[in-house]
Protein backbone atom coordinates (compact mmCIF):
# COMPACT_ATOMS: atom_id res chain seq x y z
CA UNK A 1 0.00 0.00 0.00
CA UNK A 2 1.12 3.30 -1.03
CA UNK A 3 1.58 6.11 1.48
CA UNK A 4 -1.57 8.43 -0.12
CA UNK A 5 -3.13 4.86 0.34
CA UNK A 6 -2.10 4.83 3.75
CA UNK A 7 -3.30 8.60 4.15
CA UNK A 8 -6.63 7.76 2.89
CA UNK A 9 -7.49 4.47 4.43
CA UNK A 10 -6.42 6.38 7.89
CA UNK A 11 -9.05 9.21 6.43
CA UNK A 12 -11.44 6.48 6.13
CA UNK A 13 -11.18 4.97 9.11
CA UNK A 14 -11.45 8.15 11.00
CA UNK A 15 -14.42 9.09 9.64
CA UNK A 16 -16.28 5.54 9.27
CA UNK A 17 -15.24 4.67 13.15
CA UNK A 18 -15.04 8.28 15.02
CA UNK A 19 -16.11 11.50 13.21
CA UNK A 20 -18.27 11.03 9.99
CA UNK A 21 -19.41 14.82 10.84
CA UNK A 22 -15.86 15.74 9.65
CA UNK A 23 -17.25 15.74 6.05
CA UNK A 24 -21.38 16.17 7.20
CA UNK A 25 -21.52 12.21 6.65
CA UNK A 26 -24.54 10.58 8.13
CA UNK A 27 -24.01 6.58 9.17
CA UNK A 28 -27.13 4.79 9.77
CA UNK A 29 -27.96 2.68 12.98
CA UNK A 30 -25.40 0.37 11.69
CA UNK A 31 -22.47 2.30 10.89
CA UNK A 32 -22.94 1.74 7.05
CA UNK A 33 -22.55 5.02 4.51
CA UNK A 34 -23.25 5.26 0.81
CA UNK A 35 -20.26 5.29 -0.83
CA UNK A 36 -21.07 7.59 -3.27
CA UNK A 37 -22.09 10.02 -0.74
CA UNK A 38 -18.85 9.42 1.19
CA UNK A 39 -16.79 10.09 -2.35
CA UNK A 40 -18.48 13.36 -2.68
CA UNK A 41 -18.19 14.63 0.39
CA UNK A 42 -14.76 14.02 1.04
CA UNK A 43 -14.04 15.47 -2.64
CA UNK A 44 -15.52 18.50 -1.16
CA UNK A 45 -12.94 17.89 1.61
CA UNK A 46 -9.84 17.67 -0.67
CA UNK A 47 -10.40 14.04 -0.04
CA UNK A 48 -9.80 12.25 -3.58
CA UNK A 49 -11.57 8.71 -3.43
CA UNK A 50 -12.99 6.77 -6.38
CA UNK A 51 -15.05 3.51 -6.10
CA UNK A 52 -11.92 2.00 -7.20
CA UNK A 53 -10.14 3.03 -5.02
CA UNK A 54 -12.64 2.47 -2.15
CA UNK A 55 -12.43 -1.14 -3.06
CA UNK A 56 -8.82 -1.48 -3.41
CA UNK A 57 -8.78 -0.18 0.47
CA UNK A 58 -11.03 -2.26 1.87
CA UNK A 59 -9.90 -5.12 -0.04
CA UNK A 60 -5.76 -4.72 0.70
CA UNK A 61 -6.23 -3.73 4.32
CA UNK A 62 -4.31 -5.49 6.37
CA UNK A 63 -6.49 -5.56 8.98
CA UNK A 64 -9.47 -5.84 7.19
CA UNK A 65 -11.05 -2.48 8.95
CA UNK A 66 -13.78 -1.96 6.39
CA UNK A 67 -16.41 -3.98 4.49
CA UNK A 68 -18.35 -3.26 1.43
CA UNK A 69 -22.37 -4.32 1.58
CA UNK A 70 -23.35 -7.38 -1.01
CA UNK A 71 -24.31 -4.66 -3.67
CA UNK A 72 -21.47 -2.33 -3.12
CA UNK A 73 -23.70 0.21 -2.29
CA UNK A 74 -22.75 0.89 1.45
CA UNK A 75 -19.33 0.62 3.05
CA UNK A 76 -18.79 0.67 6.95
CA UNK A 77 -15.99 0.37 9.65
CA UNK A 78 -15.98 -3.68 10.79
CA UNK A 79 -15.34 -2.54 14.47
CA UNK A 80 -13.67 -0.09 16.78
CA UNK A 81 -15.97 2.88 16.69
CA UNK A 82 -16.30 5.38 19.51
CA UNK A 83 -19.40 6.28 18.03
CA UNK A 84 -22.84 5.07 19.11
CA UNK A 85 -23.53 2.50 16.50
CA UNK A 86 -24.98 -1.19 16.08
CA UNK A 87 -22.86 -3.75 14.53
CA UNK A 88 -25.53 -6.28 14.99
CA UNK A 89 -23.07 -8.93 16.19
CA UNK A 90 -25.01 -11.91 17.95
CA UNK A 91 -22.66 -13.29 21.01
CA UNK A 92 -20.67 -16.00 19.77
CA UNK A 93 -18.77 -18.33 22.34
CA UNK A 94 -14.98 -17.17 22.42
CA UNK A 95 -11.88 -19.62 22.40
CA UNK A 96 -10.34 -20.47 25.78
CA UNK A 97 -7.52 -18.28 25.16
CA UNK A 98 -7.31 -14.78 23.51
CA UNK A 99 -4.71 -11.85 23.97
CA UNK A 100 -4.68 -7.86 24.32
CA UNK A 101 -2.19 -5.72 23.00
CA UNK A 102 -1.00 -2.63 24.49
CA UNK A 103 1.48 -0.08 26.02
CA UNK A 104 3.50 -1.30 28.94
CA UNK A 105 3.01 2.38 30.12
CA UNK A 106 -0.79 0.92 30.84
CA UNK A 107 0.08 -2.10 32.89
CA UNK A 108 -0.22 -0.17 36.15
CA UNK A 109 -4.39 1.46 35.43
CA UNK A 110 -5.41 -2.84 34.16
CA UNK A 111 -3.47 -4.40 37.12
CA UNK A 112 -5.75 -2.07 39.00
CA UNK A 113 -9.18 -1.89 37.39
CA UNK A 114 -8.71 -4.32 33.93
CA UNK A 115 -9.53 -3.44 30.82
CA UNK A 116 -12.06 -1.07 29.65
CA UNK A 117 -13.46 0.24 26.26
CA UNK A 118 -12.54 3.68 27.25
CA UNK A 119 -14.38 6.25 24.70
CA UNK A 120 -14.62 2.74 22.26
CA UNK A 121 -17.88 0.29 21.83
CA UNK A 122 -15.57 -3.17 23.05
CA UNK A 123 -12.47 -3.95 24.21
CA UNK A 124 -10.84 -5.27 21.34
CA UNK A 125 -9.07 -8.76 21.56
CA UNK A 126 -6.51 -11.15 19.28
CA UNK A 127 -6.92 -14.73 18.60
CA UNK A 128 -3.34 -14.91 18.58
CA UNK A 129 -0.40 -13.37 20.54
CA UNK A 130 1.84 -12.19 17.21
CA UNK A 131 -1.24 -9.84 16.44
CA UNK A 132 -1.69 -8.38 19.92
CA UNK A 133 2.64 -7.28 19.73
CA UNK A 134 1.71 -5.56 16.64
CA UNK A 135 -1.59 -3.76 18.09
CA UNK A 136 0.34 -2.96 21.36
CA UNK A 137 3.80 -1.86 19.06
CA UNK A 138 1.43 1.39 17.64
CA UNK A 139 1.26 2.53 21.52
CA UNK A 140 4.38 1.84 22.86
CA UNK A 141 6.52 -1.08 24.03
CA UNK A 142 4.32 -3.44 23.62
CA UNK A 143 2.69 -5.42 26.32
CA UNK A 144 0.90 -8.86 25.72
CA UNK A 145 -2.20 -9.44 28.02
CA UNK A 146 -3.39 -13.26 27.97
CA UNK A 147 -7.17 -13.06 28.68
CA UNK A 148 -9.06 -15.81 30.04
CA UNK A 149 -12.16 -15.81 27.45
CA UNK A 150 -13.14 -18.92 28.13
CA UNK A 151 -13.61 -18.73 31.55
CA UNK A 152 -15.22 -15.01 31.07
CA UNK A 153 -17.87 -16.55 29.29
CA UNK A 154 -18.71 -19.48 31.40
CA UNK A 155 -19.46 -16.52 33.91
CA UNK A 156 -21.89 -15.19 31.00
CA UNK A 157 -19.70 -12.54 30.04
CA UNK A 158 -20.75 -11.85 26.17
CA UNK A 159 -18.22 -12.34 23.22
CA UNK A 160 -18.63 -10.99 19.63
CA UNK A 161 -16.68 -11.44 16.69
CA UNK A 162 -16.15 -8.80 14.26
CA UNK A 163 -16.22 -9.19 10.32
CA UNK A 164 -12.34 -8.96 10.45
CA UNK A 165 -11.94 -11.38 13.12
CA UNK A 166 -11.43 -9.52 16.11
CA UNK A 167 -12.95 -10.51 19.28
CA UNK A 168 -14.67 -7.96 21.40
CA UNK A 169 -16.43 -7.57 24.72
CA UNK A 170 -17.87 -4.74 27.14
CA UNK A 171 -14.65 -5.23 29.76
CA UNK A 172 -11.97 -7.51 31.27
CA UNK A 173 -12.01 -8.03 34.93
CA UNK A 174 -8.19 -7.91 36.28
CA UNK A 175 -8.96 -11.82 37.49
CA UNK A 176 -9.16 -12.86 34.11
CA UNK A 177 -5.63 -11.24 33.04
CA UNK A 178 -2.53 -13.39 32.96
CA UNK A 179 0.30 -11.04 32.85
CA UNK A 180 3.82 -12.58 31.13
CA UNK A 181 6.49 -13.58 33.22
CA UNK A 182 8.81 -11.38 34.08
CA UNK A 183 12.42 -12.02 33.58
Amino acid sequence: MTDQHKKLSKFLSLVLRHEPQAIGLTLDAQGWADVDEFIAKAGAHGKPYSRALIEQLVRDSDKQRFKLSDDGLRIRANQGHSIDIDLALQPVEPPASLYHGTATRFAGSIRRSGLDKRSRQHVHLSLDRDTAVKVGSRHGTPLVLHVRAGEMHAHGIAFYRADNGVWLTDAVAPQFIDWPARG
